[in-house]
């Protein structure tokens, strides 16, 4: 493991000196506290980090580990109904620890490792599977969360779970010894592979009139809201994470101001999903990253969203 120790500290961005061998988007732990940050450049032995968190009080001298590891998140049962920050930490989890406001250097993991699932297999021992096949489903809340073979494993199945489990137990096992479980850890930066992209056939109902009549947009598709301060972006977003024809909603407050974010989690547990009569939150992911809070976690969010959403997306 490589440790190196703080030289300079300017904002959130650190530089750390006897950090030869580091690699790009390496997480680091810096400080006494063990604040998050990520190597965004590199010279010789000084490592450029940006860390996620607020480095008040941070000194020359201090101790810096690299983990050797990217940034990634956890997918798997469990992430729906989160509300997490820009790193995939569970606001509600944080405010356990810490209380309402947030300490640094608090590392919690994103999913819950000790809640079970009922997982119903879908392949039996002997089947041939491959990237992206179906090994069976775990009910949560209103979905099918399907369990995937792995993009990077094709085999025979040697043997097959089945009843009760957490996201760290093996639901199946491949020819040659290779265990699939029910969750992973995906790397943020590293876009998940697809076989082909398909041309988006349908239209994604939104309920907003100016959207649907004017401005279609596509299930599978893109779109955006460009627009100056108070002109309804936030607004129009919100509406449509309430009311889209979505079976799940990845929402991400990047730099949102922090009422608009209690809004939608003051409201959002009391509406209630016309198609499938539970509360919206239920199909709600949120990843709450809000203007108050560290300017250099704002990019992560981003991305542990779209992971998040590219996750989902692989089940169809």
């Amino acid at each position: 493991m490589i440790q190196g120790e703080v030289i300079r500290v300017s904002g959130p961005v650190v530089h750390a000196g006897g950090m030869r061998g580091s690699r790009m988007y390496d997480v680091v732990r810096v400080g006494e506290e063990a604040l998050t940050g990520e190597v965004i450049r590199l010279d010789q032995d000084v490592a450029v980090v940006q860390v996620y968190e607020d480095t008040t009080g941070l000194r020359t001298g201090e101790a810096v580990e690299n983990t050797g590891e990217p940034l990634r998140v956890e997918l798997g049962p469990g992430l729906l109904t989160s509300i997490f920050d820009g790193v995939q930490r569970p606001l509600p989890l944080l405010a356990e620890r810490s209380g309402d406001f947030i300490s640094r250097g608090l590392a919690v993991p994103g999913i819950d490792h000790a809640r079970r699932w009922e997982f119903e297999p879908a392949v039996r021992e002997g089947d041939a599977v491959g990237p992206g096949d179906v090994l069976g489903t775990v009910r949560e809340y209103h979905l099918d969360h399907r369990i995937l073979v792995p993009p990077d494993l094709r085999g025979t199945v040697e043997c097959v779970s089945d009843g009760s489990m957490t996201v760290d137990d093996e639901v199946a096992r491949l020819d040659g010894d290779r265990p699939i479980r029910m969750g992973h850890a995906w790397p943020v930066r590293l876009g998940r592979p697809y076989a082909r992209k398909l041309a988006p056939p349908l239209p994604l109902m939104t309920g907003q009139r100016i959207f649907d009549s004017l401005f279609p947009i596509a299930k599978g598709g893109t779109a955006m809201i460009p627009g100056g301060f108070g002109t309804g972006k936030t607004v129009s977003e919100q509406t449509l994470a309430r009311w889209a024809d979505a079976h799940v909603v990845v929402y991400i407050g990047c730099g949102e101001r922090g009422n608009e974010m209690t809004d939608v989690l003051s409201e959002f547990p009391e509406l209630v999903d016309p198609r499938t009569g539970h509360p919206l939150l239920e199909r709600t992911i949120m990843i709450a990253n809000t203007s108050n809070m560290p300017v250099a976690a704002r990019e992560a969010s981003v991305y542990t969203g779209i992971t998040i959403a590219e996750y989902f997306r692989d089940m169809g």
